[in-house]
């Protein structure tokens, strides 16, 4: 028997929550033009292919990629595919239908014009989505592609029974330089097939090559947005599936996305490193200072590298890259960020002294730097492939999981459900003589729920902070009826991911003040593009709201448990939360982190991350002179500091109830606190002890701007730079004195 897949006819392919699968698929479809459409073209007319007419089907536009939901009991989907007959020009595309690990189908390249094409592409063991993709192959100019008669067929495909896999069924060789990626496919085949499995690897080093990735298109939060992620190791649709490396190293050769963890359930890893053989940046070791310049060398056969045009140009497998402006600088003694240097330039008039070894004229001495120093050499701003994403996952677990590297964020996880992070964290591969590890943050979670926890991980040597946690907020662009509004993604890498889906709850926010105003629930989605979609709402919307305000789902908010943790020796902050449910951090250390150790933050204006804190505990934890460089919102030690453009008209606080107790600051004359709209905020049972490690910032300790409730009471301070008085110790704004208990 064949079941044709029920398309409901609706106007401007809104989506409700009460239509089944395959629309809410389509929401979760991803593409660079327009958005996918059902039972129409791209451009809104009728699915027609060579001529023929097409009642039922989705119309996409090249780069496309649609999560199908398999329903029970079918065997195989079939189906026709092509170009649309009212595109406006010629356009060549090819179609593919891909499991979580492996292309189960492939069209010939298809141009206007041409027959539709066949398919009839069997159900894999275990599987419950298909991927249906569709690739631009020239440009993606009138790319209008049809997927047509889409229809499933009856029959039974059984699951295997959980069992112990090893690396070796499958061909898998480690410590040797050969590609591994396509045997480790077949094993992830084989674990799909069989929920509840393990996969255990003989312990050693496996490498990964570009030349077989699979090509997946998604939008990975914060990040830039190639059209295509070249992913080596695809996690994708597994159900209860225990990885098990044994300690292995996975080395990846050339510009390319090393996990992408998707569509799973019950995903554990354990005992892994990922690390590339050539990292996205480089590193040059100071050799000598003077006033006029200082000599550096570069190890040629781990930064491979040429001169030209003036300065350095480093090569990968499949890539090179002019040397960026800026880098960072960190102490050979300590290995520490050089305080006050920030995102250093260190670039000037280049001089070959011998292979590898180079005269800069420039005057570093001024800045603290010397002879043994290290400066990362960063390869631009730019962020192409985290080192794993983690989307539409839960109940994830990852033990003893360590990333060196990554051109980008080493983790991001969004649109996902309870993440556990035992052990491992990110920081440098020992023997490489690296100080850098990721190329932003350590580990960053976007638009999540559940619970959060990372809980003895190391994070060491980032770009930027160890955790980020936060909601992404849209702007309202329009409002078109009482019911209706247009919104948009504002910020230039936080696109194309699903914000909010019918039957899920919106928080509203007055962008001027961050004022939150009643919630609504989604009737029906519609997106426009990939950064712009219209929501329809069960309820009117507030009339005190309208273009410029914003909008955030109130459902996707997670809360976290950061415990254990040693943060230390990079760029940014320590660790950044924005979340209304309960966060705890507890028992960490933070150590010469170049900005604030902790920030809480939440704006709906420049970076659109949201989610008021209702709920903060910091105890137990020790501060090691944090706060040796300046950076955006890090202002103290802790920086409360969402960004509110009219803070003096502001009717409601944005955070509040934050407890600091019981914690250890070891610090040179720094604020302690920052604090931004914030209402209850203590600070008791902590020891302050005062050094002259690094030039004093001669301010007071608690700096104030619109904050009421606070309490500050039973600590120790030891060599306080100044008295600790309530008249000394605190700089204060729109906060009146009598709203400070100071004991």
């Amino acid at each position: 028997m064949i079941k044709t897949i029920a398309f409901s006819t609706m106007i401007a392919s809104a989506i409700t929550a009460a239509q089944a699968s395959p629309a809410t698929d389509i929401l979760q479809g991803t593409q660079t033009y327009g958005a996918a459409k059902i039972n129409e073209s791209s451009s809104g007319g009728k699915l027609t292919i060579a001529g023929k007419t097409y009642e039922k089907g989705i119309g996409v536009h090249a780069t496309s990629e649609i999560p199908l939901s398999i329903p029970k009991g079918v065997s195989s989907l079939t189906g026709l595919a092509g170009i649309d007959d009212n595109a406006a020009g010629p356009g060549k595309v090819q179609f593919r239908i891909l499991s979580g690990s492996s292309v189960l189908w492939e069209s010939p390249e298809i141009s206007h014009g041409d027959a539709a094409v066949a398919f009839d592409v069997a159900v894999p063991s275990g599987a419950r989505k298909l991927y249906l993709q569709v690739d631009e192959l020239e440009n993606n100019a009138h790319d209008h592609a049809n997927w047509v008669d889409l229809k499933w067929k009856d029959g039974d495909v059984a699951t295997k029974a959980a069992t112990t896999f090893k690396g070796a069924d499958f061909g898998l060789k480690p410590n040797v330089t050969e590609d591994q990626a396509p045997a480790f496919h077949k094993a992830l085949d084989a674990l799909r097939s069989a929920p509840g499995s393990t996969l255990v690897l003989e312990k050693g080093t496996y490498h990964f090559h570009h030349s077989s990735a699979i090509k997946r298109h998604y939008h990975p939060s914060n990040h830039d947005q190639p059209i295509w992620q070249p992913v080596c190791v695809p996690l994708v649709d597994l159900m209860d599936v225990t990885i098990d490396a044994q300690g292995s190293l996975f080395l990846f050769q050339g510009k390319v996305a090393p996990m992408f963890i998707q569509d799973t359930d019950g995903l554990t890893i354990k005992g892994l490193a990922l690390d590339y053989v050539y990292p996205p940046d480089s590193q040059c070791t100071v050799t000598k200072v003077t006033p006029e310049f200082y000599e550096m060398t570069i190890d040629q056969q781990k930064f491979p590298h040429r001169v030209e045009n003036g300065w350095i140009t480093f090569t990968g497998e499949n890539w090179e890259k002019h040397d960026g402006s800026h880098g960072i600088v960190f102490s050979g003694k300590t290995g520490e960020i050089v305080a006050g240097t920030s995102d250093y330039g260190y670039r000037g008039k280049l001089t070959v002294i011998a292979d590898g070894h180079y005269r800069v004229e420039k005057n570093v001495q001024k800045d603290g730097i010397v002879a043994g120093d290290t400066i990362t050499m960063r390869h631009g701003w730019g962020r192409p492939h985290p080192g794993v994403v983690m989307y539409r996952a839960k109940d994830t677990v990852l033990e003893d999981f360590v990333i060196h590297a990554s051109q980008g964020m080493s983790l991001v996880a969004q649109r996902s459900e309870n993440v556990h992070i035992k052990g491992g964290g990110v920081f440098p591969r020992e023997g490489t003589g690296r100080n850098f590890s990721a190329g932003a943050d350590a580990t960053h979670f976007s638009n999540c729920k559940g619970v959060i926890i990372t809980d003895g991980a190391l994070y060491e040597g980032m770009m930027d902070d160890a955790i980020n946690v936060h909601a992404t907020c849209l702007r309202i662009e329009e409002k078109i009826d009482a019911n209706t509004i247009r919104c948009r993604y504002v910020h230039g890498q936080a696109y194309g991911f699903e914000v909010v889906m019918p039957g899920e709850t919106i928080n509203f926010l007055q962008a001027k003040w961050l004022t939150p105003r009643d919630p609504s629930k989604v009737k029906a989605v519609n997106w426009i593009d990939n950064k712009n979609l219209i929501l329809t709402l069960e309820t009117p919307i507030p009339d005190d709201l309208g273009p410029g305000d914003a909008l955030e789902n109130a459902d996707w908010h997670p809360s976290v448990h950061f415990k254990n943790n040693i943060v230390r020796n990079n760029r940014a902050r320590g660790s950044l939360f924005t979340t209304p449910h309960p966060v705890i951090v507890e028992n960490n250390t933070f150590e010469t982190i170049a900005g604030s150790a902790i920030l809480l933050a939440g704006d709906a204006n420049g970076w659109y991350e949201s989610g008021a804190c209702y709920d903060v505990v910091i105890r137990n934890n020790t501060f090691k002179n944090n706060l040796t460089s300046r950076f955006q919102f890090t202002e103290a030690i802790i920086s409360i500091f969402p960004e509110v453009p009219d803070l003096k008209g502001q009717k409601e606080f944005y955070h509040r109830n934050v407890r600091i107790e019981d914690n250890v600051f070891e610090t040179f004359d720094v604020p302690l606190v920052f604090a931004i709209s914030t209402d209850g905020l203590t600070f008791t049972g902590n020891q302050v002890s005062y050094n002259n490690d690094y030039p004093a910032w001669n301010k007071p300790p608690f700096i104030l701007r619109r904050a009421a409730n606070v309490t500050v009471k039973d600590n120790t301070v030891k060599d306080a730079p100044r008295q600790w008085t309530k008249e000394n110790s605190f700089d204060l704004h729109l906060t009146p004195a009598e709203e400070i208990t100071f004991e």
